[in-house]
């Protein structure tokens, strides 16, 4: 027979199972908290960069890009279809105001201008002959009006006469009428003479304002002609530094083709790019806040592009000081415009991870763990950022670039 286990053995047999179990369930937590230990991404304080959350002044600027360029460049072209034959000068050089630059070929032009000296000389004899022809011809219609005025008062005398002998019966009433008829034909002829005088006048007046007016058209041409001849002559508009000249002798160049640049490279300017969603927020006057190799530099824009390219507006900035050493032509830079500011808001140190307004994932350090919260960050300068909302003053916010972690906590080594 199977005797009865007792009350002890069964509790003592229950007591083990439920150690055996417990046990079981410590291991395998902790087990799982080592595991959850091992996972966690540890990130070494030497390596952060932390920002204290304040509150303050936010001088709210328009982020932009810049070049630098010289306050005077001129492009120097070729006036005329020519080639080059003599170089005077290399890039780099100064040249002083009126210093030769290049030689062209200037033998077809200069037979040209001496073909236009003869043809304004051709011209301006021309004028004077028709000058004497006119007040030759002119002066015999005077001549012949005096003549006509003469037989015409002659006549007026002898028809006088002719009626007094007729009214004492020496004279007759035909003989009368035949002087009248005379008279009255030679107030004609005089009458006729004046009108033609009159008219050929103003034709021969009109005709000479015409050659006078085909004879200034030659001489502007013949200046002009000059004018480009000189030009041809390449020399430096004023005093300035060469930044680009054609070298190579015998090279054909066409007119109006770039032979040269000069600048002054001791005065410099900034040409800004702008993005056209904020061009109208960029002003003439606006002050400006340059930085050019980690140096910062104030100034003020000073005129803005009418119009926007490829969604860029573009816009000069006159910088306080323009004339440093350290400048150099093309250098890019970066511009902040200001646009009023932000009293006693909250506020972070502006970094590289800051593009835009709008929402950001940031660590905030909590005693020895980060924890990534949703910030969003409202208007910037080139110091600080606005904090909109998602932080509190004296909190701390990691400004390095945190993009390769993506766990919700990091724990900080020291």
């Amino acid at each position: 027979m199977d005797r009865e286990i007792s009350k002890e053995v069964k509790l003592r047999e229950r007591w083990r199972r439920v150690l055996k179990y417990s046990m079981a369930l410590v291991g395998a937590s902790v087990f799982v908290i080592v595991i959850v230990s091992l996972m966690k991404d540890d990130v070494a304080i030497d390596s952060l960069e932390f920002c204290k959350v304040e509150t303050g002044n936010v001088d709210v600027s328009i982020s932009a890009s810049g070049v630098l360029s010289p306050v005077y460049e001129q492009i120097i072209t070729a006036p005329i279809n020519t080639k080059i034959i003599e170089v005077y000068a290399k890039t780099g050089d100064f040249v002083k105001e009126g210093s030769p630059l290049l030689m062209l070929d200037l033998q077809s032009a200069q037979t040209n201008y001496n073909n236009m000296v003869d043809k304004v000389k051709m011209k301006s004899y021309e004028l004077e002959q028709l000058r004497l022809s006119n007040n030759t011809f002119l002066s015999d219609i005077k001549m012949k009006i005096k003549v006509a005025d003469m037989e015409y008062n002659r006549m007026l005398v002898e028809t006088g006469n002719e009626k007094f002998l007729d009214s004492i019966g020496s004279g007759t009433t035909d003989k009368v009428k035949e002087v009248q008829f005379m008279c009255k034909s030679k107030e004609l002829g005089l009458q006729q003479l004046r009108t033609q005088y009159e008219n050929e006048s103003k034709e021969r007046v009109a005709g000479y304002k015409i050659k006078e007016l085909e004879l200034s058209i030659l001489k502007k041409e013949l200046n002009e002609m000059k004018r480009t001849l000189n030009d041809a002559q390449i020399r430096a508009p004023r005093s300035a530094t060469i930044t680009f000249i054609s070298n190579q002798i015998g090279a054909q160049v066409a007119q109006g083709s770039q032979v040269a640049i000069i600048a002054d490279l001791k005065h410099y300017k900034i040409n800004g790019e702008v993005s056209e969603m904020y061009a109208n927020r960029v002003r003439v006057g606006n002050g400006v806040r340059v930085r050019i190799n980690g140096n910062d530099y104030n100034g003020l824009v000073s005129n803005i592009e009418p119009t926007a390219k490829n969604g860029v507006a573009g816009f000069s900035v006159q910088l306080d000081n323009d004339s440093l050493a350290l400048f150099r032509p093309g250098l890019k830079t970066d511009v902040y415009i200001s646009d009023g500011v932000k009293e006693n808001a909250m506020r972070i140190r502006n970094a590289s991870f800051y593009k835009e307004p709008g929402s950001y994932m940031l660590y905030v350090r909590n005693g020895d763990e980060l924890e990534l919260r949703q910030v969003e960050l409202g208007v910037s300068n080139y110091d600080y950022v606005e904090v909109v909302r998602g932080l509190q003053v004296g909190e701390q916010v990691v400004l390095n670039d945190m993009r390769r972690y993506n766990a919700p906590k990091l724990k900080i080594k020291n």
